[in-house]
């Protein structure tokens, strides 16, 4: 590998370090927002919940008198309160997969089963940190050498295609 080679696989190395080792800090502010989202749901839940209880209905039979009603508006009100509920259910789902996941495995976690909105939200305003984390500093590693690596996998491509042009060019 050649001088330039060597500073363009260098260059490549730091840029993938760089971009992943943001992976274990975009997974906590994800994680921060989770948790945002969770405690407002809770809020909505656990009063919907309440307010079965008072009817003596449990949450199942309070949504299927909701769904059983001949007025189209609580049918409709019914059916939004069932996807606010699975909604709650599924983010504090994650939530504690990302709490109980080891620093490293957190951005995998995300990526399984990431919340849109939560996931675009967080996106659009995520801060970039500094990876001092053990975490921080092995999602660096790995981008590190995976810029490398493409990187030299790329060279290598190119100078098979240029020797090969070579090659052809002087037999004719």
């Amino acid at each position: 590998m050649g001088s330039i080679a060597r500073i363009i696989a260098i260059a490549a190395g730091l840029a993938g370090g760089t971009v992943f080792s943001q992976a274990p800090e975009f997974a906590q502010q994800y994680r921060q927002r989770i948790g945002g989202a969770v405690d407002e749901l809770r809020v909505i839940v656990e009063d919907f919940s309440r307010q079965a209880a008072d009817h003596h209905l449990d949450r199942q039979q309070a949504l299927n008198a909701y769904a059983q009603s001949s007025d189209d508006f609580l049918r409709d009100r019914g059916v939004s309160m069932q996807s606010t509920i699975t909604r709650y259910e599924t983010l504090l789902s994650q939530q504690l997969k990302l709490g109980t996941a080891a620093p490293v495995a957190k951005p995998f976690v995300l990526l399984g089963e990431p919340d849109d909105v939560v996931f675009a939200n967080t996106w659009r305003d995520f801060v970039p940190g500094v990876p001092v984390s053990f975490a921080g500093l092995v999602w660096g590693a790995i981008g590190f050498v995976g810029g490398w690596v493409m990187t030299a996998l790329t060279g290598l491509g190119a100078r098979r295609i240029v020797r090969r042009r070579k090659g052809v060019g002087q037999a004719s």
